[in-house]
């Protein structure tokens, strides 16, 4: 896949496994990451640890075999996820959008707001886990905007029924209000500030209507490159990444 990742001087703020740290940091892999904790060969602010699944937390000293070990700079990428890839990190049954990474890429990220198999469109993948906080937090009411193909025309009421907020089965309060641009009877694009469960679906469906194609084209101020092809991705730019690194 094209796309030469540049790194940044940022460095992830959130926990993060220690194996995890240790196999991003020196170069092992994973397994020979949690081999060498569980030989007492690494010390996390001066304490021995056996625990491969432990969190080290920001401005902790790690050491391997006595050596100090230090994050490379943040990883931020946009792909155009195809459909029928699932977005997961690993799955022994089916495609990932990580696994159509290069595999030094793909151990090191995590998705930040995941689409639906069947969904198409902007997926953002970090090694920040702050970053991918501030999109994915429902206090920061991301937008998101999605290009929604319908079934049947979508008329006026449901169209403000949408905008207005709208009560999804097994949900104790409704939706935040939505944007919809109408670009024909059976095209919109909706714009939402919360990432529930299939919410664009469900949203759709609560108004009597059914979507038949769903793709996302941004994120807050990202938006999908046009130039990326589906499966394609490439590292985002520091404008890009800064839209959405403000603290909370």
């Amino acid at each position: 896949m094209p796309g030469n990742p540049v790194c940044t001087s940022a460095r992830a703020r959130l926990l993060m496994r220690l194996d995890q740290f240790v196999a991003n940091s020196s170069g092992l892999s994973r397994k020979d990451s949690k081999r060498a904790i569980s030989a007492g060969r690494v010390q996390v602010d001066g304490k021995m640890t056996k625990g491969a699944n432990s969190q080290v937390p920001e401005h902790a000293k790690v050491t391997l075999d006595n050596q100090a070990l230090a994050l490379p700079g943040g990883l931020y990428l946009m792909m155009n996820k195809p459909a029928g890839v699932i977005s997961a990190t690993n799955d022994s049954n089916q495609p990932t959008a990580v696994d159509l990474l290069p595999p030094e890429l793909a151990r090191q990220v995590h998705i930040a707001g995941r689409l639906d198999k069947d969904t198409t469109g902007l997926l953002l993948l970090t090694s920040d886990g702050q970053w991918s906080h501030q999109i994915t937090s429902p206090r920061r009411a991301c937008p998101k905007t999605y290009r929604v193909t319908l079934a049947e025309p979508l008329d006026e009421h449901a169209c403000q029924a949408l905008e207005q907020g709208i009560e999804l089965k097994g949900e104790q309060k409704p939706t935040l209000p939505a944007q919809v641009l109408q670009h024909s009877a059976t095209e919109i694009e909706l714009i939402i500030r919360e990432g529930k469960y299939h919410q664009v679906k469900r949203m759709v469906a609560a108004v009597g209507n059914h979507v038949k194609a769903l793709h996302r084209q941004s994120i807050g101020d990202i938006v999908l490159d046009p130039a990326l092809a589906p499966g394609h991705y490439r590292s985002l730019t520091a404008q890009e990444i800064q839209s959405v690194a403000e603290p909370d």
